[in-house]
């Protein structure tokens, strides 16, 4: 069911109130993401979750504090519009610029992206429970996303982006196999990474998903069913 209101839900919070002990980087609200430019629907540079959603992550963001390590979070809430302005993009065509490399290395924007399910129709975002994250241990400062050459276990050199989080092997939104959470494309030491990651989500109520080491779901989501629209702001 899509909910067209432009007016944010009670049941809905800002991050930077609800988890103020974690770093924000709204990436598809500014122009560090694979189409270049803010996404229809964000308006400003913060991430909304459902309260419910912002609750459990408080609690992975305390684990997390006691291992020494602070969250990153790079996307919450998206908007049907913003899913919506990602297909359109696909369409649009099939050539890529050298930025959007760093996302899509080795896939075809238009028939690819949409094929391997790295972009679809409809998003767990848009239902305000799904949360794209990483980690940066304690005292380390988040950066501007900078190119880093990389090596896979394979021999295949990439191009990634590196902000100073800890090493995932890949980075968000890095769109390849090579993101998926147990990846023999990355070191032990990179996957073991993505799996303390995710063995934080999962001890407090969050789902992965194998292709994206960074995307998780509150597994008691509040609107299972409800897609949001209301605009990032």
């Amino acid at each position: 069911m899509l909910v067209a209101s432009l007016i944010m839900p009670p049941e809905f919070v800002h991050l930077e109130k609800a988890l103020p002990q974690a770093i924000l980087a709204p990436r598809y609200a500014t122009h560090h993401n694979v189409v270049g430019s803010p996404l229809n629907g964000y308006l400003k540079e913060t991430i909304i979750l459902t309260q419910k959603a912002a609750t459990a992550l408080t609690a992975v963001a305390h684990a997390a504090a006691q291992d020494g390590f602070q969250l990153v979070i790079y996307d919450g809430y998206r908007p049907q519009s913003a899913i919506d302005h990602l297909l359109q993009w696909t369409k649009a065509t099939d050539q890529k610029s050298t930025s959007q490399a760093w996302y899509f290395p080795r896939l075809s924007k238009r028939s690819n992206l949409f094929k391997n399910g790295y972009i679809a129709r409809h998003s767990s975002h848009s239902r305000g429970s799904t949360v794209d994250l990483t980690l940066i241990k304690n005292g380390q400062k988040l950066h501007t996303p900078l190119p880093k050459k990389i090596t896979l276990t394979d021999g295949t050199s990439l191009t990634i982006l590196d902000d100073g989080t800890i090493d995932m092997g890949t980075s968000f939104d890095f769109m390849d196999k090579a993101s998926n959470t147990k990846s023999s494309l990355v070191t032990q030491t990179q996957k073991n990474n993505r799996l303390y990651l995710r063995s934080l989500m999962e001890r407090h109520g969050f789902c992965g998903i194998s292709k994206e080491w960074w995307h998780f779901t509150l597994i008691n989501e509040p609107f299972p069913t409800t897609i949001f629209n209301f605009p990032v702001k």
